[in-house]
């Protein structure tokens, strides 16, 4: 077997660029009226969104082209980073909105959320670890544990934000990394159950969770306030038919459905661009799935391979819980849609880690 140096894998590359194009489109379309009256600029939120694409794409680039036997010598500085920036946000330097503390304010640019940087963060982190343990994988005490402690260590400084969400993607992503590296299934079925059990408890002991979990089972039964969003997702989605109402003559954006722009910018693609609409969308993703989960396969060695699928399930699985709740499947949880959301942060190292998989594809394997 050879090492072959080449050009980045062009699909991933395409699809990657295709999606970050709709999303502008997007932002611009189902912003414009709550910008507008917000900021007296229509374009306030598409002109922001637009400087972290081009900054995204820079990273993309130089992240792409950086040696690729270095790359594991960032995976430790960044999850140091990381978990600063947690802490910084319990402290009076982080950003409140809305009850969560998620922030940190970066001047301009506007704010910065860690746990952005944190999912990156421990998918290289965990990549670089398991490449040098992989020989105790099998083993729960010296193979699993330790990573199910960063994970418990990681996931509580972002729950406490608090942050359900984000965290059980997070904690999904360490178990699908365990599992690639060959965890023992046993192992990895206790995990999971306690993980439920964990999950159920979170939810239960907060009010607001229960009622939002109630709401997402029955949203009819309270459709003035906790199922509300479900409900104006619903008829965004539904108003738009095959074909959609045509770019930019969403109803729903008019301050019928809450976080048009965000969490529920899919809601509006779907009104506005219909079923063709949302199908080509969660087509591309799949495309990137399939182009991130071949670079894994080829990558030439198990750091490579490791990173590569925990980027690719990272951002699919993001992708797949934003639809999820947009269309009533699951409850809502606050999680955007990668490269099509508003959202700096999130495009930012979105777009950092399409980079980290573009450079892994410059060293593919053959026989």
């Amino acid at each position: 077997m050879r090492l072959k140096k080449g050009p980045p894998d062009f699909v991933l590359f395409i699809t990657t660029l295709t999606l970050l194009g709709i999303g502008l489109i997007m932002v611009f379309s189902s912003s414009a009226v709550t910008a507008n009256l917000w900021y007296d600029d229509a374009y306030h939120f598409f002109k922001r969104q637009l400087i972290w694409a081009l900054i995204g794409i820079t990273a993309m680039i130089v992240i792409m082209k950086i040696n690729y036997f270095r790359l594991k010598d960032f995976a430790v500085p960044l999850m140091i980073i990381t978990v600063i920036c947690l802490i910084l946000v319990q402290t009076p330097l982080g950003v409140e909105t809305k009850g969560s503390s998620r922030w940190l304010n970066i001047g301009p640019l506007g704010r910065l959320a860690p746990s952005e940087m944190a999912k990156l963060a421990v998918v290289m982190f965990m990549a670089k670890a398991l490449d040098y343990n992989l020989e105790n994988i099998k083993s729960f005490k010296r193979g699993v544990l330790p990573f199910l402690l960063m994970l418990a260590f990681i996931g509580g400084l972002i729950y406490i934000q608090p942050d359900l969400g984000t965290t059980f993607a997070v904690a999904a992503t360490v178990i699908f990394l365990l599992f690639a590296a060959g965890a023992k299934l046993s192992h990895l079925g206790l995990i999971v159950l306690s993980g439920l059990g964990a999950l159920a408890a979170a939810i239960a002991v907060a009010p607001y969770r229960l009622a939002r979990f109630i709401a997402f089972l029955k949203p009819w039964e309270d459709p003035t306030d906790k199922g509300y969003q479900t409900i104006q997702s619903f008829y965004a989605l539904g108003s738009g038919g095959l074909f959609g109402m045509g770019l930019g003559r969403s109803r729903q954006k008019f301050f019928y459905l809450p976080e048009p722009h965000t969490d529920f910018i899919f809601a509006i693609l779907g009104e506005e661009l219909g079923f063709i609409g949302a199908f080509v969308v969660i087509a591309l993703f799949l495309l990137f799935a399939w182009r991130g989960f071949k670079i894994a396969i080829n990558a030439p060695d198990t750091f490579g391979n490791l990173l590569a699928a925990g980027i690719t399930i990272m951002i699919v699985l993001q992708a797949a819980i934003n639809i999820g709740v947009v269309s009533g499947m699951l409850p809502v949880t606050g999680i955007t849609l990668p490269f099509v959301s508003y959202g700096g942060s999130s495009l930012l190292f979105s777009m950092a880690g399409v980079g980290l998989l573009l450079n892994i594809s410059r060293y593919s394997t053959y026989r």
